[in-house]
């Protein structure tokens, strides 16, 4: 799920208002944008007042990880009781939305009563301060690994089909709904899954003693930052604190930087609605038109527009959003450079979801690999590897779902990068005599980009259709077997 032109529009156009407030103002319009985006983005839900409550527990989440992950000789200080209030004026200001009518209404949820709101933010503040109490003369790690622990437990819940039906039952069993519609889709809880990253980010880094202090706007602005909010890029709370307080000295007017921005916007919006739109648009695999194909050719076609697809969707949300965050002064993190192109999956998976991949190299992959050389009787280290990238890909793919078909994703490129990795470890030297010949060089260059590219093409088949039986026959009929 990403945005849709007009919430595009919105963001260039509110970017454009902060890009054009006085300096010192232009962080706090940030932290009150990003404390309203997520009810304004949130998508309506069957439940009642689930899409009111979702956001509202981001927030809860986001403002209780800010405070669990203070520095030791961090204090309050005014700026972040302003935040925290400017905030709570946010939640109750859109109390307003329940009051109009349904064609003058500016966002999907319909809350609350204020009276019921302000009961809830008390509650909310009742049970941080409880779970503080008892945390908080735990260890730093165990009171970190805890939070981590909740925010992980959430994510599963919400990934995994039959839990999240389960949960949505119970909710409509509370709220007198009927219990025989619930579905895991009443639980469309809007970016949970790039701000859980983000927050377990700075609960590792503060467990291990690496995240530097941030007040609370700082905090929350980086979390909740809209054009991000969706579908990332996941950024680094210390790289965006540090473009946040450059932002009172940034110039009101810059040509470059809109110019900059700007083009990003667009090529992103003509990435996202022209091509990866059109390519949707039966020339792309689906569990539909995957049994309309009657040739391998014609199957190789709709895998091809798959990949593609899938490219130039992701890739544009991506423009689209560093583009917005060039125009208010936030670089966010590059995701792609152009991974089609490469020649190796190791050099794929460094440019294809940059973020994603950087995340769980530094939070997956290298402490378990660390974790396993620190071992008295450690294993080899092609196990070694072998599990630390059976550990991160298996992540990576049920990130996007608990599902078997996500899993098998995620296992085929985990065997992909071991089998690279052991090759290129065996071939060195092999390797290094090709590389001075420029002929050889560029025939093993290309052939190295045919293989990669296929390898990647074929395991979209899993990604792309939750029915691995369905998958399996897919890749049959791509080589002629099974028609």
């Amino acid at each position: 799920m990403g945005f849709d032109l007009s919430a595009i529009a919105c963001f260039i156009i509110a970017a454009c208002v902060v890009a054009f407030l006085p300096g010192r103002w232009r962080g706090w319009a940030l932290l009150i944008g990003a404390s309203a985006a997520v009810y304004l983005l949130q998508p309506r839900l069957p439940i009642r007042f689930s899409d009111f409550i979702l956001p509202t527990a981001a927030l809860a989440f986001t403002v209780m990880a800010w405070w669990w992950t203070r520095a030791p000789d961090q204090r309050l200080q005014p700026e972040d009781g302003i935040a925290a209030l400017l905030i709570i004026a946010v939640i109750l200001s859109l109390s307003i939305n329940r009051a109009l009518p349904p064609e003058a209404r500016f966002m999907p949820a319909r809350p609350p009563e204020l009276l019921a709101l302000v009961v809830g933010i008390l509650v909310c503040l009742l049970i941080g301060a409880a779970l503080w109490g008892i945390m908080r003369g735990q260890a730093v790690a165990e009171r970190m690994g805890g939070l981590i622990a909740l925010l992980t437990l959430i994510f599963i819940v919400l990934k995994t089909e039959p839990w999240a039906r389960a949960l949505s039952g119970a909710w409509r069993g509370a709220t007198g709904q009927d219990v025989a519609l619930a579905s895991a889709l009443d639980l469309n809880w809007l970016g949970f899954s790039y701000l859980a990253f983000r927050l377990i980010h700075t609960l590792i880094d503060r467990r291990t003693g690496v995240l530097p202090a941030l007040t609370l706007r700082e905090y929350v602005t980086y979390a909740l930052f809209p054009p991000a909010w969706v579908a990332g890029p996941i950024d680094r709370a210390e790289r965006f604190a540090a473009d946040l307080r450059a932002l009172p000295t940034m110039r009101a007017w810059d040509a470059d930087r809109f110019a900059r921005g700007g083009a990003r916007i667009a090529m992103g919006v003509f990435k996202k609605f022209v091509i990866a739109d059109l390519l949707a648009v039966g020339v792309s695999l689906n569990s539909i038109t995957a049994e309309q194909a009657t040739t391998p050719l014609g199957m190789w076609a709709l895998v091809y527009g798959y990949a593609f697809r899938l490219f130039f969707d992701f890739s544009g949300y991506s423009d689209i959003a560093i583009g917005i965050g060039i125009l208010v002064g936030v670089q966010l993190p590059e995701n792609f450079a152009r991974p089609y192109l490469k020649s190796t999956i190791t050099s794929f998976w460094q440019s294809w979801h940059k973020s994603l991949g950087a995340w769980a190299r530094i939070y997956v992959f290298m402490p378990l690999t660390r974790g396993l050389l620190r071992r008295q009787r450690k294993p080899s280290a092609a196990v070694i590897v072998g599990i630390g990238h059976l550990a991160t890909m298996t992540l990576i793919g049920l990130w996007h779902g608990v599902t078997v078909s996500f899993l098998i994703w995620g296992v085929w490129h985990a065997l992909g990068l071991y089998a690279h990795k052991q090759w290129s470890d065996r071939t060195r030297v092999w390797v290094r005599g090709v590389q001075a010949r420029p002929v050889r060089r560029r025939a093993w260059a290309l052939w190295g980009w045919f293989l990669t590219f296929h390898f990647v093409a074929l395991g979209w088949v899993w990604f792309a259709l939750p029915d691995p039986a369905q998958s399996l026959r897919v890749i049959g009929r791509l080589f002629g077997v099974g028609w």
